[in-house]
């Protein structure tokens, strides 16, 4: 009982750093400047709770550089949807020579 009031309140006043504040720090410590046990000092963070920014900061860099370069879609699945874009063009191709014919009868 005891520890779930600590624990709650612990939660409650937890220190919770915006998106910026965590890229600033993560950069600040990856040029180098000072040391990030230094770092972590200065803002009062664990360089433990550092490590795992920087590690998320990281992939979300890697992602963002490979995916223009990766392909989700495979060739079959290129295909598919150039047919199913095919099928679907041509009824509407149809309505537009209907309107075309419509407005041609009366004169528009």
């Amino acid at each position: 009982m005891a520890r779930d009031v600590v624990a709650e309140i612990r939660r409650a006043t937890r220190r919770k750093f915006r998106a910026e504040d965590k890229i600033r720090i993560v950069l600040q410590g990856l040029r180098g400047g000072i040391p990030v046990s230094q770092l972590c000092r200065r803002e009062s963070i664990s360089p433990a709770l550092y490590y795992q920014w920087s590690k998320a900061f990281l992939e979300a860099g890697k992602n963002g550089l490979t995916v223009d370069t990766k392909r989700d879609a495979t060739k079959g699945k290129v295909q598919q949807l150039r047919q199913e874009n095919e099928v679907l063009k041509k009824p509407l191709a149809e309505s537009d020579l209907d309107v075309q014919r419509l407005k041609k009868s009366l004169g528009v």
